[in-house]
C-alpha cells in the first residue's frame, strides 16, 4: 500500500493512570499492553500497511525526546511538534499539510497512541477496507462492534450499505446513559467510536475549507513558512489562531461523506487500570498481579508493585498501584475517579507527584 501514511495522535495526557502517567510520562509511553509502550504497539500495527518513512507522530514539544526514543526508527522530521494542545482537529490539519506536501492524494491513517488490538489479521483487514473507501472520496472511521453496553464511549449510528463491508454514517452518538447503551446493543445498528479515521489528505483538506474555514487561513501561512528561517515563529503564532476543535465535532459530524468500516479486533481504548484485566494476563481468579506482587484468596485484583512487595489477603475488585514515590489504592468501579486525585494535587499545589 505505497501510498499509505499513518498519522499517530500522541498529545493524550493520561490522567487516569495516575501515579504511573506523569505529565512527563503520559499513558502513551507506558508499557501498559506488553513489554512496549502503547505508541510503539500502534506504529507496529501498521507493519506492512505504511512504513516508518511514512509515519508521523503529532504530539508536544516536553514529549518529542518520549516519541523519538520510544519509536528509534521513525524519522526525526516525521515528530510533528505542535507548539501548544488545541485538540484533534488542528493536530490533524498539521499532520494533513505534512503529508500532502509529499502526495496530495496519498491516504491518511490516524490513529491515537493509545490504544491495544488484540487481534492484529483482523484489524490490519479493516484498516485494508477503510483505505480503499477513502480512496474513492470518503472520511472513514473504524466502528467497533461493541460487546458490552459500554457509557463511557461514543457511539455510530450505521447509515446504508456500500461495497464490501463499509456503511454510511447515520448519526454519531455522544456518550450514552446505561438504559440507552443497553438499548444501543441489542439493536445492532451502533458501533463504539474508537477515533481511527482514514482518508485522503486532499479530501480532509477539503473537509476543513466546507466545515472549520478559520482554520485554513493560518495553515496555509505555516505551509509557505516551511523550509525557511520563520518556520517556528509563524507556527507558534498562527497554530494558537486554529479553533481548539475535536476531529469528530469539527468534521465528522458535519461532513456528508462520512463512511464506517465495521471492526471486531480485540480493540480497547485501555481508558484505566479497570481495563488491565481485558488486556493482560490475569491468574485463575482474575488477578492482574505484576512487580513485587503477592495476591491471596482474592478475586479481580490489580495489583502492580516496584520495589516494595505488596501482599493483598482476601480482597474483591481493588486496584493497587506502587509507582515509587506514591501509592494507589481503590476500587475497580472507582477507576475514573484518579483523575480526581491529578485534580486535588493540582489545587494543593503539589506538583513534584504530577511530573
Amino acid at each position: 500500500m505505497s501510498n499509505v501514511f499513518t498519522v499517530i495522535m500522541a498529545g493524550g495526557s493520561g490522567t487516569r493512570f495516575w501515579p504511573l502517567s506523569r505529565s512527563t510520562l503520559p499513558k502513551q509511553f507506558l508499557p501498559l499492553t506488553s513489554k512496549h509502550p502503547l505508541i510503539a504497539e500502534t506504529m507496529k500495527r501498521m507493519s506492512g500497511l505504511s512504513t516508518p518513512a511514512r509515519t508521523s507522530v503529532v504530539c508536544g514539544a516536553k514529549h518529542a525526546a518520549l516519541v523519538r526514543k520510544a519509536l528509534p526508527k521513525l524519522p526525526k522530521q516525521n515528530v510533528v511538534v505542535e507548539p501548544e494542545a488545541r485538540n484533534t482537529a488542528p493536530a490533524i490539519a498539521l499532520a494533513c499539510a505534512h503529508v500532502a506536501h509529499q502526495d496530495p492524494a496519498g491516504v491518511i491513517v490516524v490513529l491515537p497512541s493509545d490504544q491495544h488490538v488484540a487481534d492484529l489479521a483482523a484489524f490490519q483487514k479493516s484498516v485494508q477496507e477503510a483505505v480503499r473507501v477513502a480512496q474513492t472520496g470518503f472520511i472513514v472511521t473504524l466502528g467497533i462492534k461493541p460487546t458490552r453496553p459500554e457509557t463511557g464511549y461514543g457511539y455510530i449510528r450505521l447509515g446504508e450499505a456500500m461495497t464490501g463491508d463499509a456503511r454510511k454514517v447515520a448519526a454519531f452518538a455522544e456518550k450514552p446513559n446505561l438504559e440507552t447503551a443497553q438499548g444501543y446493543l441489542v439493536s445492532g445498528d451502533y458501533l463504539w467510536n474508537a477515533g481511527i479515521f482514514v482518508f485522503r489528505a486532499d479530501v480532509m483538506l477539503a473537509a476543513f475549507a466546507s466545515h472549520m474555514p478559520e482554520l485554513i487561513k493560518p495553515l496555509d501561512l505555516i505551509r509557505e513558512a516551511w523550509g525557511t528561517k520563520k518556520a517556528a515563529a509563524v507556527l507558534a503564532r498562527e497554530f494558537k489562531k486554529m479553533p481548539s476543535t475535536s476531529i469528530d465535532y469539527g468534521v465528522a459530524e458535519r461532513a456528508a461523506n462520512i463512511a464506517v468500516v465495521p471492526s471486531s479486533c480485540g480493540w480497547s481504548d485501555v481508558g484505566s487500570f479497570n481495563a488491565l484485566p481485558e488486556v493482560r494476563p490475569t491468574d485463575a481468579a482474575g488477578n492482574v498481579a505484576e512487580g513485587e506482587a503477592l495476591v491471596i484468596d482474592s478475586s479481580g485484583c490489580v495489583v502492580l508493585g516496584q520495589k516494595k512487595l505488596i501482599a493483598v489477603v482476601g480482597m474483591k475488585d481493588v486496584v493497587i498501584v506502587d509507582a515509587g514515590d506514591a501509592f494507589l489504592v481503590l476500587p475497580k468501579d472507582k477507576c475514573q475517579d484518579v483523575r480526581k486525585v491529578v485534580e486535588a494535587l493540582k489545587a494543593q499545589k503539589r506538583l513534584s507527584h504530577l511530573v
